[in-house]
């Protein structure tokens, strides 16, 4: 256990975390998404929700700040419908720990696996939220 870390952050994930340089991308999927298909590093946090994990990771991860879109969520296919309390949900701790962050972009289905295909790493949650994906890109760490 380390002091101001929080426990949801397992200690390979904040290997990957640390690991990570600006521009790189992190997929915390949820509990539906086909991560070993799209990427070889796949990580578990099986059982807990995106929003708790974003409060433990943002801390500890600056958001890109060059990009308009490194914060980035699965769109509806079309007949489907977005729950806007997930997206509301996650803009608790994005707006506690990264309030400069730009809205959070949509991207179609493939485009978005596409992206997570490249991403350094994807995250497997227990979450069930449907369209619960969230794509982070992480920006440069700012010298204190």
């Amino acid at each position: 256990m380390l002091t101001g870390i929080s426990p949801l952050i397992s200690p390979d994930l904040l290997h990957v975390l640390s690991r990570m340089g600006h521009g790189d991308e992190i997929v915390l999927a949820d509990a539906h998404f086909p991560g070993e298909t799209f990427n070889s590093r796949v990580l578990r946090a099986d059982g807990l929700r995106i929003a708790a994990l974003l409060d433990a990771i943002l801390p500890l991860f600056a958001i890109d700040t060059y990009v308009k879109d490194p914060l980035v969520m699965m769109a509806a296919s079309p007949g489907d419908a977005l729950d806007p309390a997930v997206e509301a949900d996650y803009l608790v701790p994005i707006k506690k720990h990264a309030p400069a962050a730009p809205a959070i972009v949509r991207m179609e289905r493939f485009p978005f696996y596409d992206r997570a295909q490249k991403a350094f790493a994807v995250l497997m949650t227990g979450e069930t939220a449907k369209y619960g994906n969230i794509l982070l890109k992480k920006g440069v760490t700012p010298v204190k």
